[in-house]
């Protein structure tokens, strides 16, 4: 069906267990890699630099070094990332956050300390390869650990974790504003050590998941089973697994086949959806919040606060997806989201449009400055409960284990580097598109929301090494799934 009205082909069936709290406690503590993500994004440098003196209030901050030290990391943990994947299926997924980990504490403490330019960019450069390990890992971790019934609600933890880090790093900016003698940026970029240490001492204590055991020839693979799942009736899901692994072992060079044919499909999302989170605008809001704040009429203290505000509600609107993530599934989650999206983007441009025209001339009324927050406030909770979570769920889960990992860094990669060119791009785009920019932003957003209507099946409650059936049974992508392997993952099954 051309609209996406995909039933579910294993029946939405799930493997014998229950929700234990070991799972619960080791999902938790792997999300914690989120943090330093979100840490990264919230961390704003916008206060050292100089507005510009012309009353273009498009133009205010159009800062090549502002953007440059911005968007920097982005570029270190998309090459991170594709180290990352070998790490991740040769050794293990906790070994890759506890990479992550370390070498973004070690990041942290040169930024922290730095003296010159140099240093802040060696800093950064760590901070991008902690980023491009945790990101790669992390995921994966969740979505291998989780039960299907729930593995939408344990992998968005890693979202909520963003959301966190953007949320305390906005606290942050707030406080440091405040220190005299302008070395409160120290610091802002130091703290960055805290949740570095969380998810660096989390990952020692980590289990690796059975999947990414059983890949490795590791015998304890059917007790850490056991023990996840909370039962002894894990015959056939460990089955299933023992399967998933032999045909990972066959493939030598997954960079390789991940082009193949009858990947397509994965690969295709694996492109497209972090491509088209980015392409969402959320970026320009939780990079520049300040910025942008201070554009449209608010102080530096208020824009500030601003930015706090829509912080919160982007921790309380994840929540929402945490929920029903689940329950409604993927596919409503992202049309709901991107419908709110588009609605608010429209709005805002328009009222910056009203206020500003097209000089940037002129101050924005304290009401109408009100206005716009609330505006963006449920822009961006239409993210945090749709395209924000979902596009780190859904690559994750949808590979099979053979590529996994190569399909995960393809994932992080293209959202990094997407990342990299709206962070360098936004301040020049805002003083040439003016408020323009909220309509291109919406532009994308409605052929994105198309594209999700169209093509992608839904995945909630399939187990990760069933998802083949998933691709077989879409009206388009089902023709790159051939019958040959179908039958041959049917065959293993049967005959382990």
């Amino acid at each position: 069906m051309a609209g996406g009205g995909f039933v579910n082909p294993v029946g939405g069936g799930d493997y014998p267990g229950k929700l234990t709290w070991f799972v619960m406690l080791t999902c938790i503590v792997a999300a914690t890699g989120g943090l330093i993500f979100g840490y990264d994004i919230g961390i704003s440098v916008f206060r050292k630099e100089k507005a510009d003196k012309s009353t273009n209030q498009y133009c205010k901050f159009d800062s090549q070094l502002l953007t440059s030290f911005t968007s920097s990391l982005y570029l270190a943990a998309l090459v991170a990332s594709f180290f990352a994947s070998t790490i991740t299926r040769v050794f293990g997924r906790k070994w890759s956050m506890l990479f992550g980990g370390v070498t973004f504490l070690a990041g942290a403490a040169i930024n922290g300390t730095a003296k010159d330019v140099a240093m802040l960019i060696i800093g950064r450069i760590l901070l991008g390869v902690g980023v491009g390990f945790a990101n790669q890992s992390v995921p994966l971790y969740l979505s291998e650990m989780a039960p299907a019934r729930y593995r939408g609600m344990l992998n968005i933890g890693f979202q909520l974790m963003i959301t966190i880090g953007i949320f305390v790093a906005n606290l942050i900016n707030y406080g440091t504003a405040k220190i005299k003698g302008g070395w409160g940026w120290r610091v802002s970029l130091a703290g960055a050590a805290v949740p570095a240490a969380i998810i660096t001492l989390g990952s020692l204590f980590l289990p690796d998941t059975p999947n990414s055991l059983i890949d490795r020839g590791k015998e304890e693979a059917r007790e850490m089973l056991r023990r996840i799942r909370g039962t002894n009736d894990i015959d056939r899901e460990y089955q299933d697994l023992v399967v998933a692994s032999n045909q990972s072992r066959s493939v030598q060079h997954p960079w390789a086949n991940i082009i193949q044919r009858k990947y397509r499909p994965q690969l295709t999302m694996a492109i497209l959806i972090p491509f088209f989170q980015q392409l969402t605008g959320i970026n320009v809001i939780m990079f520049y919040a300040p910025i942008l704040f201070n554009t449209i009429g608010f102080l530096d203290n208020a824009s500030l606060i601003a930015a706090v505000i829509t912080g919160a509600v982007n921790i309380f609107a994840t929540l929402v997806s945490v929920y029903y993530a689940d329950r409604a599934g993927r596919r409503k989650l992202f049309l709901a989201g991107g419908t709110q999206m588009l609605i608010c983007q429209i709005l805002v441009g328009t009222l910056i449009w009203k206020e500003f025209g097209t000089t940037g001339h002129g101050h924005v009324s304290k009401g109408m400055a009100i206005i716009i927050v609330a505006l963006i406030c449920v822009y961006v909770s239409g993210f945090a409960w749709s395209w924000g979570p979902l596009g780190w769920l859904v690559p994750s889960e949808i590979f099979p284990l053979e590529i996994r990992s190569a399909g995960q860094a393809i994932n992080v990669s293209v959202n990094m580097f997407f990342t990299f060119v709206i962070a360098q791009v936004f301040l020049s785009l805002l003083c040439h598109f003016k408020f323009g920019l909220f309509y291109f932003f919406g532009g994308w957003v409605i052929v994105m929301t198309i594209f999700i209507y169209f093509f992608l099946p839904e995945t909630k409650n399939v187990p990760i090494e069933e998802m083949v059936h998933v691709w077989k049974a879409h009206w388009f992508w089902g023709k790159y799934i051939n019958d040959a392997t179908s039958a041959a993952t049917s065959s293993s099954r049967s005959n382990p």
